[in-house]
């Protein structure tokens, strides 16, 4: 008697293989047999006319906060995934002395845009060294397993304090210092270091991550703790200044610990090397023998604007301004008299509050041509045509009021979406390359990260609605992407356990019915501890989740099961495995 089986669906397996129809039996948290005519169980799950999957694995993800408080962490749970990475980009909450438990709130508050009100009050703060970090974790059971980086930020401020939040140059005592924090982190069970080496990522008072102007010495000693570990992966997202010798050091730090080494990759109109040349620079230095292994998005990042988030079009126009700090009833009563629109839409913008967000204020302010109007059933691939501007001349009306007026519609609610990253080109014809290449992981969907911004989390559905069935520009493998999201995911952070489903394995499944599978329309939530705003984005069409197995989700609701935990160093498969 088994404990649960799946029968009648067609299983998609995360190899890239051809699907194929099957049962699976489930016993414990594990996959016991595929095959027919499995016998008898306690729970039986019909999957005809359904797809069955491995439990997507997410790499790049920012719970750190989030995960002290929530157990059911939506909204990535909410699409079919099972794991979670989170830490990435240099910011996370341990190490944290005492007295910089605010200001690491401010780091995080300023580079993911995640409330700190909503820190502040949520976070219990009973732990200061990483192994701390790690019970604290641990304590909590979820409905998805996570796992984490030591993020540079954190361990930078702890060991050398100021000097290390102002991006000093470190001494060699403490580079060993920082190390040995990194060494005890990864023996406690994280699955990797990260860091941020971005000018855009600031502190909520506008000061560059700890760690942003790094040099090779401290980089590669601090990989090198992870070499001597034997495990993890060297994470970080980058301006690629072509002084930085990024590839460089990459290349000979992979070589060195054998460990791979992620990052970023980002069509970018600021960066100095474009796509083709980061991924040209992949391919030299793997072929060379380093490990180096590019993260890529699934569509255009930017940001969605809202009345209510953290930018619009108008947010730099005097007359909002003197309104944004009021209520929203009294700003939506405001904002739907005639006379104050006028008076706002005649303003000209004041300057940004800082020489390098010109640019990005520029868009935001101004580019009608990149912004779209997000709708139901939006596609997140729109042509010019379907932008403000377009829209617009089609209505013979000044792009600015139509923008207005979209913002206004559904009760002020309404919602335009500007991509800055990947979709120069107004498409994501590159991406599909990409998602071919043997040297990338699908990633960049910082779930609870950005949170009035963007809604990435949903990268999974995305990936399997858009690129495997709805885009006319030309799609990829159903069975491909799934492996993407499964199998290479977890493969690249040591996570062999799970991300296939064969006897032996985690029982992490979904059953999807992937005809009718469908993004919902974002929305603004404002459910976080303090009241703080997220943007969430639901979907239809997971029948069922399984964690463990044990279900967690049945047509879209959680259940109050919570199978999950943290994951503390790699997995390796059940002794009981048939067969690779």
């Amino acid at each position: 008697m088994h404990d649960l089986i799946i029968t009648g669906g067609t299983i998609v397996d995360g190899s890239g293989g051809a699907p194929y129809k099957a049962d699976i039996a489930i016993d414990g948290d594990l996959i016991s047999r595929i095959g027919s005519d499995l016998g008898e169980a306690h729970e039986v799950i019909d999957a005809a006319g359904r797809i069955v999957t491995p439990g997507f694995v997410d790499v790049h993800t920012h719970y750190d906060g989030q995960a002290t408080w929530d157990d059911e962490m939506a909204p990535s749970s909410w699409h079919g995934v099972t794991t979670v990475v989170m830490g990435n980009c240099g910011v996370g909450f341990a190490p944290a002395k005492p007295d910089k438990h605010d200001w690491l709130i401010g780091l995080m508050e300023g580079v993911e845009d995640i409330p700190g009100a909503a820190l502040s009050e949520g976070m219990s703060w009973n732990w200061e060294s990483f192994p701390d970090y790690m019970d604290a974790l641990e304590a909590m059971p979820r409905t998805i397993d996570i796992a984490t980086h030591v993020p540079h930020g954190a361990v930078r401020a702890y060991v050398m304090g100021q000097r290390g939040a102002d991006n000093e140059e470190p001494t060699e005592d403490d580079i060993a210092a920082m190390s040995d924090i990194v060494e005890e982190g990864l023996r406690a069970g994280a699955l990797g270091f990260s860091t941020s080496r971005t000018v855009l990522h600031k502190s909520i008072d506008g000061e560059l991550v700890p760690g942003t102007t790094a040099t090779e010495p401290e980089l590669v000693g601090l990989g090198r703790a992870m070499g001597r570990v034997g495990y993890g992966v060297f994470e970080l997202t980058s301006d690629l200044l072509p002084e930085w010798d990024e590839f460089g050091w990459m290349g000979r730090l992979s070589k060195e610990t054998g460990l791979p080494v992620s990052f970023s990759m980002l069509q970018s109109p600021v960066k100095q090397m474009s796509w083709q040349d980061q991924m040209a620079s992949t391919k030299a230095a793997n072929d060379d023998g380093a490990n180096i292994v590019a993260q890529i998005g699934l569509r255009g990042i930017g940001v969605i604007m809202n009345w209510r988030g953290t930018v619009h079009p108008f947010m730099m126009k005097p007359s909002w301004q003197e309104i944004e700090n009021l209520p929203w009833k009294e700003q939506y009563a405001k904002l739907s008299d005639p006379a104050f629109k006028a008076i706002l839409l005649a303003e000209e913008n004041l300057p940004p509050p800082s020489p390098d967000m010109a640019a990005f204020f520029m868009l935001v302010t101004a580019a009608w041509a990149m912004q779209f109007p997000l709708g139901e059933d939006f596609s997140y691939e729109p042509t010019r045509e379907e932008s403000v501007f377009g829209f617009a001349q089609g209505a013979g009306k000044d792009p600015q009021a139509y923008a207005y007026d979209q913002l206004m519609s559904d009760n002020g609610d309404g919602l335009i979406y500007l991509p800055i990253l990947n979709y120069m080109d107004g498409n994501l014809d590159f991406t599909r390359d990409l998602l071919e290449r043997e040297d990338i992981v699908v990633s960049l969907s910082d779930g609870g990260a950005h949170c009035g911004t963007i809604c990435d989390a949903a990268a999974p559905t995305f990936l399997l609605s858009h690129w495997t069935r709805d885009r006319d520009r030309g799609t990829v493998d159903m069975p491909l992407a799934i492996k993407r999201q499964c199998h290479d995911t977890a493969r690249l952070y040591g996570l062999n356990d799970r991300g296939l489903l064969r006897p032996g394995y985690l029982a992490d499944i979904n059953v999807i019915d992937y005809a009718n599978l469908r993004l919902e329309k974002p929305y603004l939530a404002f459910d976080l501890p303090a009241g703080g705003k997220r943007f969430l984005q639901k979907a239809s069409g997971y029948d069922v989740t399984v964690k463990s197995g044990v279900v967690t989700f049945c047509s879209g609701e959680v259940t109050k099961a919570r199978p999950g935990g943290l994951i503390r160093g790699p997995q390796s498969v059940a002794a009981k495995e048939a067969a690779e």
